[in-house]
């Protein structure tokens, strides 16, 4: 293969990237049990940057419906009991010296409902990122062929193998949701 050729097996590993950091958000969203990844996501305004929370602290579950995030630095407690609160988890968590615990709460029809929502964002999110690649696939295709290094018709082919990862990447996306949806719905 040229370099003057798109590289679709560049294009499918960034694709199945958006889809690993899919998995990665859905693995912290549980359904009425404590684990430490629920919290993975959450990132701190520490030291004038934004560092994840597992930088700024030790994240523990000392019970099934509890969190605890034991904070190293005695200053950025508030910060990380800020940070865990603004995360759109449904958490409410409350500073006990350097120590934050997190209590996880039953899950209701209403907090179900929140999850389903926070669910829905990340498989958009990954869809984006999947999308995103694809543009930048296509545009390659189009300046590739203005250039003169692609026929019309090999933009085509390229074109259709590009979105056919695309869909398919789209509905391995779908799949997931309909699956952490189903777990997070059943009571």
């Amino acid at each position: 293969m040229s370099d003057k050729e798109p590289d679709l097996d560049d294009y499918d590993r960034r694709m199945d990237g958006a889809i690993e950091v899919l998995r990665k958000e859905y693995s912290g969203l549980r359904a009425g049990r404590a684990a430490a990844s629920l919290l993975e996501p959450v990132m701190v305004e520490a030291y004038g940057a934004e560092m994840p929370l597992n930088q700024v602290g030790t994240i523990n579950v000392p019970e099934p419906r509890m969190l605890s995030v034991q904070v190293w630095d005695k200053g950025m407690v508030k910060a990380v009991e800020k940070a865990i609160r603004n995360a759109s988890l449904g958490l409410n968590p409350a500073a006990d010296g350097t120590l934050v615990r997190v209590p996880i709460p039953e899950l209701s029809e209403e907090r179900r409902a929140e999850l389903v929502k926070v669910a829905h964002k990340y498989a958009e999110e990954a869809r984006i990122a999947v999308r995103n690649v694809r543009r930048a696939g296509m545009d390659l295709l189009k300046k590739l062929e203005k250039d003169g290094d692609l026929s019309q018709d090999d933009h085509r082919l390229y074109a259709d193998e590009i979105q056919a990862l695309t869909d398919k990447h789209v509905e391995t996306i779908n799949g997931l949701l309909a699956a952490k949806e189903q777990d997070i719905t059943t009571v």
